[in-house]
């Protein structure tokens, strides 16, 4: 395990030419202290977890000092945002410190968001709040955690420094993981330019740093696209299957690597509604749970044309059918698994819709549902009151379980088995926003931080029981007023 000086640092995005990024230093807290440090993530770059206790710790990840080797930089991107194209984005208050080599050859970018003005900041003050960074800081390790492709987080730092949103708030940072932080947008912005010398020379260093296996196929760049339209075909399917929305699914979020990046107004799906909207600011549902697959389908597009000049026309077509087919087909599987079914039966779609249509005529728990039918007995019909009591319309609930009964003695599985299988595709705990929000109000209200560890660690291992976590895994207090959350969270 290495000390914070020994880490084997670089920037190769920084060698790119100019108009690739603006080089800017962090603006650090004054008086920064740990918020929080996550020892899972430090393993990932080699990092003694012991190096959290030092005093610089919290200096070196808030920008009053730099790792040696780190060449500062915030990065150039363009991005569609509900569905109008804005011609300069760019990172606003990150900025990219540079990359870590690990021991087994893998390198991790060093993101520090809310790090201060950059050129790309525009009416922004370049921080972020403590609020929003605890969001993001606890999904990234929650997402993981499910085995969802995700950014991850070493650590939130903050400072004596109010921010103001809608009112003053504490400001904090939080240092992001993630092997590569180019986007969709990151292409969209030359190829709207007409820059398609900067847009090869990107496709380039896409394929040597984060899919080196296509350096030497016919055609690298429609290659490139067609596995970034797999990973995010299965990337979107894991979210539906999850019962996870993104809330602003706009070109500029999408990651080329199919990862989930930037967590601002998500949500954790709680009572079962396919039109459920988790991000206040999304007037018109563009980016509604049951949507989040088009909108995968419409931002492959968007990718690909930006692409275009490098790929042949029907390479450039055949990615979003390849997107399509990737999602249903991964999406059927996930939620085969989340039945216990072991086979591919015709009419499991069905079975599945039709389940799916009763939850939502009860907005059904979407994730106690699915972790109670682990209990449901084929030969003992009386014994599945407790799952069907979650249902207003139970006759239907009843008709539904006769089907599943059926589909399950056809393939002649078998219930102890089934329940164990079941226990592995149906986590018992999600990271409900009331969970979330207790643990920043006492960090902001009390200065106590201990929820958000506590959370941190629940969510390593959120498909086992752990009774002494048993009220984590239940909804919010009945008449509880609902948590807003918006682009601000």
């Amino acid at each position: 395990m290495n000390t914070l000086e020994k880490l084997s640092f670089d920037n190769t995005y920084a060698r790119l030419p100019d108009g690739f990024f603006h080089r800017v230093q962090p603006t650090p807290f004054p008086n920064p202290q740990v918020v929080s440090f996550n020892s899972a993530a430090a393993e990932l770059i080699g990092l003694d977890p012991e190096e959290a206790k030092r005093p610089e710790f919290a200096e070196y990840f808030c920008g009053a000092k730099l790792l040696q080797g780190s060449d500062p930089l915030a990065m150039l991107y363009a991005g569609h945002q509900f569905g109008h194209y804005v011609p300069q984005l760019g990172d606003g208050r990150a900025i990219l410190l540079g990359e870590i080599r690990n021991a087994k050859g893998e390198t991790w970018d060093l993101q520090l968001k809310g790090a201060g003005l950059t050129r790309f900041s525009r009416d922004g003050d370049g921080r972020a709040v403590l609020r929003s960074t605890i969001r993001e800081y606890l999904c990234g390790e929650a997402m993981y955690g499910l085995g969802i492709p995700t950014t991850r987080s070493l650590c939130m730092v903050s400072g004596e420094e109010i921010v103001w949103r809608e009112r003053p708030e504490p400001g904090a940072m939080l240092l992001r993981m993630t092997p590569s932080h180019v986007r969709f947008g990151s292409f969209e912005v030359f190829f709207y330019r007409g820059q398609f010398n900067n847009l090869k020379i990107l496709a380039d260093y896409v394929i040597q740093h984060d899919y080196p296996h296509l350096a030497t196929v016919d055609n690298p760049y429609a290659q490139l696209l067609h596995e970034v339209a797999v990973r995010t075909g299965e990337l979107i399917a894991q979210w539906q299957a999850v019962g996870w929305s993104h809330g602003v699914m706009n070109t500029d979020n999408m990651s080329i690597l199919g990862l989930t990046l930037d967590y601002g107004p998500y949500g954790f799906m709680e009572q079962f509604n396919p039109n459920f909207v988790c991000n206040h600011s999304d007037h018109h549902g563009r980016y509604s749970f049951q949507n989040q697959p088009d909108i995968g389908y419409w931002n492959i597009r968007a990718l690909a044309k930006a692409m275009s000049p490098l790929i042949e026309e029907t390479e450039i077509l055949a990615a979003p059918d390849l997107y399509e087919k990737t999602m249903v087909n991964t999406y059927a599987g996930l939620m085969r698994k989340k039945l216990g079914l072991i086979d591919i039966h015709a009419g499991d779609d069905k079975l599945v819709t039709d389940l799916l249509n009763i939850m939502d005529s009860s907005r059904t728990d979407y994730t106690n549902f699915f972790r109670s039918l682990n209990q449901f007995q084929q030969d003992s019909p009386n014994s599945n009151a407790k799952i069907k009591d979650q249902f207003i319309h139970r006759e239907a609930f009843d008709d539904w379980s006769a089907r599943y009964c059926k589909r399950l003695q056809a393939e002649n599985n078998q219930d102890a088995e089934r329940q164990l299988r079941m226990n592995r595709s149906n986590p018992k705990y999600i990271l409900r926003n009331h969970l979330v929000q207790e643990a920043i109000e006492q960090a902001t209200r009390q200065n106590d931080f201990a929820e958000i560890d506590r959370l941190l660690h629940l969510f390593t291992d959120p498909f086992t029981e752990q009774p002494d976590m048993e009220s984590y895994a239940l909804p919010p207090a009945s008449g509880s007023e609902p948590i807003v959350v918006s682009c601000s969270s």
